[in-house]
């Protein structure tokens, strides 16, 4: 189990589990059983049912060419296109509930998860996946090239969770907001101080409580304030939830 901790944009430290290479390789199995079915039911469609044997004879070879790259498009681009729009996941990531992230803290772009896939010719395509496997095994983040030089790494989503994990707290109806400037965090924002919250309050880390405090303080611009950071922080979590609960 590699554990990855992530320096996250309110220059706190997040704790992640990386994904071990057994769900990778299941997960980059079940995409491929996705492709090959892709291919058989698309061959059968238009080389059976629509019969276009006879229109690709007659055409060019730069034409044949570019109809069945038209063809291969889908199993070609697939993880570029999962990952881009399921939040860093292809379908065998998501049943297999890993997904990929920034190092760095920020959410992966297009530009991230372009290099992955062009890494793919190297790391999944040449000696058949043997280069993936072991910079995968001997990397202190359990990355591929691809990962190392996008920034990223693939961690698992499989830990319990519950509502002192999530951005969720519970209010009551006569609840009275003090910090209505929490509306310029966002949810990640808000699920970062959360998740730091829970883990400083619980290892008794005060030191990493004040950091926080402050870096809230600054980010929110409040300028006025008596709780302990404790106090504070959970209040500013509570308003954010009662600010941004109705919308």
């Amino acid at each position: 189990m590699v554990e990855l901790q992530i320096n996250t944009t309110q220059n706190v430290n997040i704790n992640f589990i990386a994904a071990s290479v057994g769900e990778r390789i299941l997960a980059f199995i079940i995409d491929w059983i996705i492709k090959i079915a892709y291919i058989v039911v698309a061959y059968q469609i238009m080389f059976n049912l629509f019969d276009i044997y006879d229109l690709i004879d007659d055409m060019d070879q730069w034409s044949q060419i570019a109809i069945f790259l038209l063809f291969y498009l889908p199993v070609i681009f697939y993880s570029l296109i999962f990952e881009t729009f399921l939040d860093g996941q292809t379908i065998g990531k998501r049943i297999m509930k890993i997904k990929v992230v920034k190092i760095d803290g920020y959410q992966a772009s297009l530009a991230d998860y372009l290099i992955r896939w062009f890494f793919r010719i190297i790391d999944l395509n040449m000696l058949t996946g043997l280069v993936a496997l072991v910079t995968i095994v001997t990397s202190k983040k359990s990355q591929r090239l691809g990962d190392m030089t996008a920034g990223t790494s693939v961690i698992t989503l499989k830990n319990n969770v519950n509502i002192s994990h999530t951005i969720l707290e519970e209010l009551d109806d006569s609840y009275v907001p003090k910090y209505p400037n929490v509306i310029r965090l966002s949810d990640n924002d808000a699920r970062i101080i959360k998740e730091t919250f829970v883990r400083a309050k619980a290892s008794k880390d005060y030191a990493t409580l004040t950091k926080l405090r402050k870096k809230i303080i600054e980010v929110i611009e409040i300028k006025d304030f008596n709780d302990t950071d404790i106090e504070f922080i959970d209040k500013i979590l509570k308003d954010y939830n009662y600010y941004t609960q109705g919308m």
